[in-house]
Formats: C-alpha cells, sequence, structure tokens
C-alpha cells in the first residue's frame, strides 16, 4: 500500500513539518553531491562518521548528540523520500494540534524513543555499527495520527486503483508490518524496532496530550 494523500485539512500552516523536510532535503543533497565529487570527496563519510548515531558508543554515554544528528540522514532517495512523504501527508495534523514548537518537541522525543528502542533490542553491539534515517521520529507522528485521527481517509494506491482507507486499518497495518519483519527478520539493514519504538512512542504522547489539545481546539472552533 502505498499512501498518496489524506482527507484531512489542517487549519495552521505547518510550519515546522515543511521545515523538517527541507532540513532533509539540504542535507542529503550536500552529502549526495560529495559521493558524486561535486564538492569535497571526503564530505560525505565526514557527515555520516561523525554525524551518524552509533550504538556502541551511545551505551557508554558517548556521541549521545548523534541521537539528534542522525535523524536527518539518509542512506538513499528511496530512503529520504519514502520518509518525506510519509511526514507531508501526516505531519501537518499532527503539528496542527500540538502547535508550532510543541510540535517539533515532540518530533525530537520520538526519535529519541526510537533510537533507544532499536539499541534495547540489539543483542551485539559492533563500534563500527551507524545507524540513520528520519523514520523513528516519523513513526511518532504516525503513532499520533492514528491516535488523533483514525477515522480520517487515507488516499491509497493499491494498483491500479487509489482507494481511500480509514487512517486506523492503514496506519494498523503498517504497525503490525513492522512487527512481523521483525520476527520474520525481513530487511535486516532496517532498523523496523525504531519504527516501533517511535510509533509507540507517539501514540502515548498523543493520548496524554494531544487529545486534550484537539478537545480545545474543536471547542474553539465550534464556537
Amino acid at each position: 500500500m502505498f499512501p498518496i494523500r489524506d482527507a484531512n485539512k489542517a487549519f495552521t500552516t505547518p510550519h515546522v513539518t515543511r521545515m523538517l523536510i527541507m532540513v532533509n532535503l539540504i542535507v542529503f543533497l550536500v552529502t549526495w553531491l560529495s559521493v558524486f565529487g561535486l564538492i569535497d570527496s571526503s564530505f560525505a563519510e565526514d557527515v555520516e562518521g561523525k554525524f551518524a548515531m552509533p550504538p556502541y558508543y551511545v551505551i557508554r554515554g558517548e556521541k549521545i548528540y548523534t541521537l539528534f544528528t542522525s535523524m536527518f540522514l539518509h542512506a538513499d532517495w528511496l530512503h529520504l523520500l519514502g520518509n518525506m512523504l510519509y511526514l507531508y501527508i501526516f505531519g501537518d495534523n499532527v503539528e496542527d494540534i500540538f502547535g508550532h514548537m510543541s510540535y517539533l518537541v515532540f518530533y525530537i522525543i520520538c526519535g529519541f524513543a526510537a533510537s533507544f528502542a532499536y539499541i534495547i533490542s540489539l543483542q551485539s553491539l559492533s563500534s563500527g555499527d551507524l545507524v540513520i534515517g528520519a523514520s523513528g521520529a516519523i513513526s511518532g507522528v504516525l503513532g499520533a495520527y492514528l491516535v488523533l485521527y483514525p477515522k480520517a481517509r487515507i488516499f491509497t494506491l493499491i494498483f491500479p486503483v487509489v482507494v481511500p482507507i480509514p487512517a486506523i486499518i492503514f496506519l494498523g497495518f503498517w504497525f503490525v508490518m513492522q512487527w512481523l519483519y521483525v520476527i520474520f527478520e525481513v530487511g535486516g539493514m532496517v532498523a523496523y524496532w525504531a519504527h516501533i519504538g517511535g510509533f509507540i512512542a507517539g501514540i502515548i504522547l498523543a493520548l496524554v496530550f494531544g487529545l486534550k489539545r484537539k478537545r480545545v481546539k474543536e471547542a474553539r472552533f465550534c464556537l
């Protein structure tokens, strides 16, 4: 299933979501240009070496800053564009409820939760292992969207047709698939435990803070 868009208009401009997408695109573009020698060819290696998250060192209390910086690095265009599509579709409505600055804090917390979930899942640690990607934080956005807008329609490409699917079904299916990938060890290079951890963190934060904000916003709108 491939999401195209949702039928859920946000009432505020998603400045933070747009900023996050822009930052991810710029960081990837600069490192991509380095790979092809259009700028200093050592730049991409320096960026990954310094800013990707190394579980081995983080658990030892070192390079803690990479929990944040790794959220803005991607392996390739497919990795980047897939993450940015999900953030674009689901991020604006979650930002609408949380508010701009609270949403940014929410996003970062979900990213941290995703990284720690992945680290805890590891059976062994190697000093050479590196983790990159925004998918953990974006999984938190998906979890929050599920709580806040379970009935929202997600227009989904199920080849060859586009079908409107309730968010609770689309995102519920997505979450189940992450567990199945873990159980059957599909795609060993993908940190599915980070997806699971981020998603659960997003659900919890939406239940604790988001639903109350949504009720206040809806009451104000009705008045």
